[in-house]
């Protein structure tokens, strides 16, 4: 084919992206697109709003209302309204009754909310189907587990009685992340919901549009008050929420710098925190891996949802008697994924989130190409002209790269593996816990007592064997060193969102 034919269907192929994600976008983005507070759909304080742009086009999607400290007050004040007006006295019966049905509404929406994801985030429509699964079964679980918080009675002696029970915080305030911007909020809302509590929820502005239509689908389910979202930026909407005297409880996803920041913020009023933080996950695979198996959950492990995953296995630990027909094998299957428009079925790896996020990306392959490191494959954008709009970065895979320099060390979030050989377990170990991360880690063996021992080895809060990036509802979630505080998903994401009250009666 000629070049001039080449660039005439590169031209009809964008031409025909731009035209799917047009028509899907008058399709699926909500209505309303200001505040939710209080039940109502209102301008932020100052009247001002933002653009909210396809990582796939590079073109506006909508633009939503810029929130500030006043929005955030505002919505503290109805969230507390709520709470001691209606949602306090509301029975677990019911609460769990209202978690079941905002599950139904999500599920009879499902493929709306996953070509909004898509249009929003840019990850695969195939994998966002998988998200707003994983949204409808976190709600369902914990309306399942909303009656099974039980309290305790304490043996002392004859003389008192003493129990304990345990009770919702009262307004807790939620910042969500931009990589799995509804499912984030939903390991958030559900188990804060199910505890009793209210909530004031600032999502990314990256990705504000899921959220906003889950309320805009659930206003007859959820009583005015009780989830108030506030769109905006960081400084203006999530840092006030951050420190917000009113608010007991907080949770945040996202980088570790922020969360810090974070962290000292809710330090100001002694507010409890939960923070899922970053990640540098190791994947070890031991010479006795189904190289078949190994391949595609490696692949799994690290250009799921384009990297732009906290648990991302981004340092591959691969024994070196099969270090080189399994680098083929990987090399091979990274170099078969097909980057496209995240609409289309048959896509592979969508555009990360933002050009700020591609450049990002891109920091951290020149470091790595400025210390001598050696690509497998990847390390550019994609030469398809046809995509040259959108925020594409092909699979990279990194080879013969000191441990300790920047690009190891620190979370890239995008789809880079750095690759290392090892034969002394000990050693292996040394290195997969040397990072100031451990949220989670991957273990591909047949044996199983190595798979074992090397997860109690291996410092890190969530240890995947022969898997990776499964998360069913009801499996603890969190970190550990510079990874977080505190577990989601689980059961004890519900206790995290309360908190105990001993009583102690005398008999005498």
């Amino acid at each position: 084919m000629s070049t001039d034919s080449n660039q005439q269907n590169s031209g009809e192929r964008k031409s025909a992206i731009k035209e799917r994600h047009k028509q899907t976008a008058s399709e699926v983005i909500p209505d309303n697109r200001q505040l939710y507070i209080g039940g109502g759909w209102e301008p932020s304080s100052s009247g001002e709003s933002f653009e909210t742009t396809d990582p796939t086009t590079g073109e506006t999607l909508a633009s939503v209302s810029a929130g500030t400290a006043k929005d955030i007050d505002r919505a503290v004040e109805a969230a507390w309204d709520a709470y001691d007006e209606v949602y306090s006295d509301m029975s677990t019966a019911k609460r769990q009754a209202m978690l079941t049905e905002i599950a139904d509404v999500i599920e009879e929406h499902s493929e709306a909310f996953a070509r909004l994801e898509s249009l929003d985030n840019g990850k695969p429509i195939t994998e966002a189907r998988i998200d707003i699964d994983l949204v409808t079964d976190h709600f369902r679980y914990f309306a399942g587990i909303a009656r099974a918080e039980e309290g305790r009675t304490i043996n002392t002696d004859d003389s008192r009685h003493v129990q304990t029970i345990r009770e919702p915080y009262g307004v807790v305030g939620q910042i969500i992340p931009w990589n799995f911007p509804l499912l984030m909020a939903a390991w958030k809302l559900a188990p804060a919901l199910s505890a009793g509590n209210t909530v004031v929820i600032k999502p990314a502005e990256e990705t504000p549009l899921s959220i906003l239509k889950l309320m805009e689908v659930t206003e007859d389910v959820i009583p005015d008050g009780v989830v108030n979202v506030v769109t905006g930026f960081g400084p203006e909407a999530g840092e006030p929420l951050s420190k917000h005297p009113d608010i007991r409880k907080l949770a945040f996803t996202g980088s570790t710098t922020v969360g810090s920041e974070v962290m000292k913020s809710a330090a100001e009023h002694i507010t409890d925190v939960t923070l899922e933080l970053g990640g540098k996950s190791p994947l070890v695979i031991f010479p006795d891996a189904d190289l078949e198996q190994a391949v595609e959950t490696t692949i799994t492990s690290i250009f799921f949802n384009t990297g732009e995953c906290c648990c991302a296995g981004s340092r591959l630990f691969v024994h070196e008697d099969i270090k080189d027909e399994f680098l083929d094998s990987l090399t091979d299957a990274a170099e078969d994924l097909t980057i496209d428009d995240p609409l289309l079925e048959s896509t592979d790896l969508g555009p990360k989130v933002t050009a700020e996020q591609v450049e990002r990306t891109m920091s951290y392959i020149q470091d790595a190409e400025a210390e001598g490191a050696a690509f497998v494959t990847g390390g550019t954008q994609p030469d398809d002209e046809a995509l040259s709009d959108g925020c594409f970065v092909a699979p990279t895979l990194i080879d013969g790269i000191d441990h300790d320099s920047d690009p190891v060390q620190e979370e890239i979030f995008g789809p880079v593996q750095e690759v290392f050989s090892w034969s002394d377990y000990d050693e292996m170990i040394e290195l997969a816990n040397d990072v100031d991360y451990g949220l989670a880690a991957g273990v591909l063996t047949e044996d199983l007592t190595k798979a074992h021992q090397c997860a109690r080895d291996i410092e890190a809060g969530n240890i995947w064997v022969n898997t990776y990036n499964d998360f069913p509802a009801g499996q603890p979630f969190g970190g550990y060193k510079q990874s977080g505080v505190g577990r989601e998903i689980g059961q004890e994401a519900v206790e995290h969102y309360t908190q105990t009250k001993s009583i102690d009666i005398s008999l005498d």
